[in-house]
């Protein structure tokens, strides 16, 4: 039956309908004929406990190389039964940034990791792990028209550690030059690369691991680099890049205390002023 004919034989009809608007159409869906029950959240609900009241806070030490000492905190579960938090501080690396170790917003684009090897009290103690640009400054210095440059190298330190040193320098324009590029030669490539490697494995390989990362603060291997290329082309933005520890030699708590600037040689001596103490007498009345 057509739509039409429908209209036709409801207003035909006697049964009081005054026509279609009168009719009702509902459609059969029982799965929307109650509203959805949503349960109340469990916000009082004692069996509901904050993971957080499990846990402690301790604090991370930098080494005494760093200008800022306290670098921040970090979390970890509460010891309980066989389950020591300090076995799970220990090892633990952390990300910071440069400018906040040293107090010098210059140093931003530098970030540096540290690895906890030891816990005192609520002290983590930390020790150097290894050193990386921010992704920003690397991009900022890769341009047109010059010659990138990389090397890579693993050096042995004189107290053991290995490590993988990265670099990265840009070929620059000569005095007085007129032409638009700045573009190295194959040959000249190599050159620069070889004296980035005897460069970079002088320097490490004559320090430890602490007058190392001295020295990678204040650019002291890329300006070399800098400097013994000039007679082959010209450099700018010559950096260590990147540092990483590929193998550490056997943990030493002694040298870990001497770069927090403390000594296990220190412990048990008499605190200063220990001899002009002198107990009170006691007294017969309250």
């Amino acid at each position: 039956m057509s739509l039409m004919a429908l209209m036709a034989g409801c207003m035909g009809m006697g049964s009081g309908l005054t026509g279609v608007s009168d009719m009702q159409f509902t459609l059969d869906t029982p799965w929307h004929s109650e509203p959805l029950e949503v349960p109340p959240a469990r916000i009082n609900d004692p069996s509901v406990v904050d993971p957080f009241t499990r846990k402690d806070w301790y604090d991370v030490k930098a080494p005494s190389f760093f200008d800022v000492r306290t670098v921040g905190k970090t979390l970890v579960n509460r010891t309980q039964g066989l389950r020591n938090a300090n076995d799970y501080l220990k090892n633990r690396v952390l990300e910071v940034n440069l400018a906040d170790l040293n107090n010098n917003q210059e140093d931003g684009f530098r970030k540096v990791k540290l690895q906890i090897q030891e816990i005192q009290g609520k002290n983590c103690l930390t020790n150097f792990y290894g050193m990386d640009f921010t992704s920003d400054k690397l991009r900022s210095l890769v341009k047109k028209w010059q010659s990138l440059i990389e090397a890579h190298i693993d050096v042995k330190t004189s107290d053991g550690y290995l490590v993988r040193l990265f670099s990265i320098a840009f070929t620059k324009r000569r005095p007085n030059q007129v032409r638009k590029t700045t573009y190295a030669t194959h040959a000249q490539i190599r050159q620069i690369r070889k004296k980035m490697f005897e460069i970079m494995q002088r320097e490490a390989s004559s320090c430890d691991l602490k007058e190392l990362v001295q020295k990678l603060m204040p650019e002291v291997i890329g300006k070399a680099i800098e400097k013994a290329t000039q007679g082959i082309y010209p450099l700018q933005n010559v950096f260590v890049r990147k540092v990483k520890i590929l193998k550490a030699p056997k943990f030493d708590l002694v040298k870990l205390l001497e770069l927090h600037g403390e000594s296990a040689s220190d412990m048990g001596k008499s605190v200063p002023g220990a001899k002009d103490f002198k107990e009170p007498a006691i007294l017969d009345s309250v």
